[in-house]
């Protein structure tokens, strides 16, 4: 194998740009050489080489997938002190990912990560307080985790940050503060950020249905089942945009078949009245059944 990289410092120094964002090196990072020179780092004790190889493992990048390799890496990782590590961990044992779910431990993974700055680790941690992972549910450190988080750049913290400003979740509720970090996580690539502020150009004090429209869409095509839903309604129905019963019933159609309850239900609506489809009552019967909405 012809390696990209005169030796491992040099890649250490492109993994470093990589890992901070930069894309050019991201894409630099050929998955086989990538893997090699991680699995070189790894070994020779560095604590990010240990997570990247990790994350290789765990996705089969450059390798086979293999899911205990992956989370001895991040073990190991996360026991250096490196915070990447340490929230991939939390999240091996959150979800069982190579080992055995443990929600105790993955709180306390997250915490460590959170700790350590890490934002993505705060926003797992505020997760954590408001739903009650591995701890006691506390909607107020939930807040000031997520308020962390969505400060550092983190687009899913900026996005729970919004909702709580919305909902009074851990905070007085502030719809304008809620329509800001909506905002924020929206314009990063964030699709619930991008649906909720589609939401917030529908129903709020900033109504916009051409704006809503577009931001459902992006949502939409990100892959958010709820954008898909709130598009299939604004085509049906003409918001924002020209009605298109086909259009609706295809978004209604995706949204349906990613589990949303919603778009289950509409669908069943569009095959029962035969909106932008054959009517068809035995399919109608079954996405109602599917959706059990009680309307």
């Amino acid at each position: 194998m012809n390696n990209i990289y005169s030796n491992e410092n040099e890649f250490l120094q492109h993994l470093k740009l990589a890992e901070g964002g930069n894309l050019a090196e991201q894409n630099r990072l050929d998955e086989e050489n990538a893997f090699q020179w991680y699995l070189k780092s790894a070994e020779g004790g560095n604590s990010y080489g240990q997570n990247n190889l990790g994350h290789c493992y765990e996705n089969g990048i450059g390798t086979t997938k293999d899911e205990e390799n992956a989370f001895q890496w991040y073990l190991k990782s996360a026991e250096g002190g490196n915070s990447y590590g340490q929230n991939n961990l939390g999240r091996c044992y959150e979800i069982g990912i190579g080992t055995t779910k443990d929600e105790e431990k993955a709180f306390r993974w997250y915490l460590k990560s959170a700790e350590g700055g890490n934002y993505t680790g705060q926003y797992n941690l505020g997760d954590c307080y408001r739903v009650g992972i591995g701890t006691t549910k506390d909607e107020e450190k939930a807040f000031q985790w997520y308020l962390k988080s969505a400060k550092s750049g983190n687009i899913a913290g900026q996005n729970e940050l919004g909702y709580c400003y919305f909902h009074g979740i851990g905070t007085t509720k502030d719809e304008e503060k809620a329509f800001q970090w909506y905002l924020k996580s929206a314009e990063g690539g964030n699709i619930a950020g991008q649906n909720n502020l589609g939401n917030c150009y529908f129903n709020g004090t900033t109504k916009d249905e051409e704006k809503a429209f577009r931001w459902y869409l992006k949502s939409a095509e990100g892959g958010n089942y709820m954008g898909q839903y709130n598009l299939g309604h604004c085509y049906e129905n003409g918001i924002g945009t020209t009605k298109d019963e086909e259009k609706a019933f295809q978004w209604y159609l995706r949204s349906a078949e990613g589990g949303n309850s919603y778009g289950q239900n509409n669908l069943g609506h569009c095959y029962e009245i035969g909106i932008g489809t054959t009517k068809d009552e035995e399919k109608a019967f079954r996405w109602y059944l599917k959706s059990a909405i009680i309307i």
